[in-house]
């Protein structure tokens, strides 16, 4: 009775609660799509929804054993999940709110699927990352997927240019001033050149790849973008996601999987 008495005192309060707690999990679920922490994530859902049917139906003994191990498991948690808890505060830290623009947009670390969105034109990107690979030409490109990376953009030089094949290889160009460091690229626009990315010296790789590739590597370890290396010394293409290095045999297959990943 106590239950549905409950339910009929449901007020304004409770659904704020509803659809705060509904809108945290949902950015929860954003950050660690596509990680192997997703599957930890909604194991202890699971679990937290069984201890809450133990509850409701007074299973004591069931739901004081599953209780304890929820009321400890924040320690686990912290643990389990720390990659994800510093890229979360590193969105958080990097929320600039000097530059221009709404301010719902600069205070939020996951951003939206915009209405009139447009798709990078993968074909370019990859196309000129093989021309490149030919005359073994240094480049680092990072595509924005979900995770905002505005907090990069103040250690290069901020650019509003459309992908095009030409304008990546001119970019890239070894005579050119803007061929040191990493380009951004979100929704098909360059939003910066000659960007500094933050490196994480624990990060272990062979000894056979450089510092674009460690860099790469490393931003995404700490966002979900996405990275394309060329090699300077050799001309090999690196695709890197999640901080893994992600294997292809072909043009049309690298194609394939960025398409799949930034779709």
């Amino acid at each position: 009775m106590e239950f549905f008495r409950e339910i009929l005192n449901f007020s304004i309060i409770d659904l704020l609660d509803i659809i705060l707690v509904a809108t945290l999990l949902y950015y929860a679920y954003k950050l660690l799509k596509g990680t192997v922490a997703i599957n930890i994530f909604i194991g202890i859902i699971l679990i937290y929804l069984v201890w809450r049917g133990t509850v409701l139906l007074d299973m004591e003994l069931l739901s004081s054993i599953i209780g304890g191990f929820m009321s400890v498991g924040i320690i686990a948690l912290i643990v389990v999940f720390q990659p994800e808890i510093r890229k979360f505060l590193l969105m958080v830290g990097s929320a600039n709110l000097s530059k221009k623009g709404s301010f719902l947009e600069k205070i939020k670390f996951f951003k939206n699927q915009k209405l009139e969105r447009d798709t990078t034109d993968i074909k370019s990107v990859i196309s000129a990352c093989y021309n490149m690979s030919e005359t073994k030409t240094g480049a680092l490109i990072v595509i924005e997927r979900s995770n905002n990376l505005n907090f990069l953009e103040n250690s290069g030089d901020e650019m509003n240019i459309s992908v095009t094949q030409p304008i990546l290889e001119s970019i890239f160009f070894k005579n050119s001033p803007l061929h040191d460091g990493a380009i951004i690229i979100s929704d098909n626009i360059i939003k910066a050149t000659r960007v500094v990315l933050p490196i994480n010296n624990e990060t272990k790789i062979s000894s056979n790849f450089g510092l674009r590739h460690r860099a790469a590597v490393s931003i995404t370890e700490k966002t979900d973008a996405v990275a394309l290396v060329v090699s300077e010394e050799n001309g090999n293409i690196s695709y890197i996601k999640s901080g893994a290095f992600l294997d292809f045999n072909s043009q049309d297959d690298l194609v394939k999987l960025l398409e799949k990943d930034i779709s």
